[in-house]
């Protein structure tokens, strides 16, 4: 199944490259940007299954079943920005722009030494034949590393600097999941295509990896009541877990500076005791927002103040309490 989605995407893809997007660019002289234009309409169309998605299911929960009634709705415009650079190209193509150099380094220096990374595949040949078994083992594998990076940005003074962006939202919504920094995005997306490197995960399952991750990331943030009751609030992360990570006095409070870090699994959180199962719903934001801190109102002063924010972290001017 999971092979037969990969090569149908790969073929849409294809056809639409080559009979729209290569003509098209043939036409602008635009073909120097030939490789990248490829990439781009990948992204493209993985982001557009993924906004239909949410629109399709999660909007109509949102209206139908909502945690907050707003009569109105503009404080979620600024995160629909977010997520249509974020989704359908724009800050991944600036990212990938960026972490070539990188990627070339690494590369070249893994074929100079002979080095190949090896899959799970390699040491469990009877994976071969399983794939989604090998698809979900490296999924557990990703959501640990993304368990570790999320506990870490609210661990470190620079971080959270940057990552508060994501928490100021008071409207959050399905549509939040992408409300970051740039600087943290950017992190972000080295962090995870770094494991997944070291790891061996096969190009093909890693563009679902990050479809299935993102698509939950989404629904985990949608303003709805929702849990999986007893036993399966314990097993995938609900709205209603991740909504007490992003209620204000809990967003940096405790020793552990907040809770329910997980991702996808809240295994994690069980296993090093930041999980909480609180009951009731919460109101979203930062602590400091209710004695008046400005974090933003449009994308420019989100990402100015959030970059003013870590310079006076750097500075030691801004301490987490």
């Amino acid at each position: 199944m999971i092979d037969w989605l990969a090569t149908l995407f790969a073929q849409v893809h294809g056809w639409l490259f080559e009979h729209v997007l290569q003509p098209l660019m043939y036409l602008l002289g635009a073909m120097t940007y030939i490789e990248e234009s490829f990439t781009a309409l990948q992204i493209f169309l993985y982001g557009l299954l993924e906004i239909t998605l949410m629109l399709a299911i999660m909007r109509p929960l949102e209206k139908y079943f909502p945690v907050e009634k707003w009569s109105d709705r503009s404080g979620t415009r600024v995160d629909v920005i977010y997520t249509l650079l974020t989704r359908l190209g724009v800050l991944p193509l600036i990212f990938f722009f960026m972490l070539v150099p990188i990627e070339s380094t690494v590369s070249g220096w893994l074929r100079l030494h002979d080095v190949v990374p090896k899959n799970l595949e390699d040491f469990f040949p009877s994976l071969f034949v399983m794939p989604l078994l090998s698809f979900f083992i490296y999924l557990i594998i990703l959501d640990f590393s993304e368990y570790i990076r999320h506990r870490l940005q609210h661990r470190l003074n620079i971080w959270w600097a940057l990552h508060s962006v994501h928490h100021s939202q008071r409207t959050m919504s399905y549509w939040t999941d992408d409300r970051n920094h740039l600087l943290d995005g950017l992190i972000r997306d080295l962090w995870v295509a770094s494991v997944a490197l070291l790891i061996g995960v096969p190009p093909g399952q890693f563009v679902l990896l990050i479809i299935l991750v993102r698509m939950i990331e989404s629904f985990s943030h949608a303003n709805v009541p929702f849990t999986f009751g007893r036993v399966g609030e314990k097993i995938l992360v609900s709205p209603h877990f991740h909504r007490i990570h992003h209620a204000i006095n809990i967003e940096q409070s405790g020793k552990n500076h907040g809770c329910n870090f997980a991702v996808l699994f809240p295994v994690w959180d069980i296993m090093f005791r930041t999980a909480n199962f609180s009951r009731g719903h919460f109101p979203t934001g930062i602590a400091d927002q209710l004695q008046g801190r400005d974090y933003g109102a449009d994308f420019w002063q989100q990402q100015g103040l959030g970059f003013k924010r870590m310079l006076a972290a750097v500075s030691g001017r801004e301490l987490i309490s």
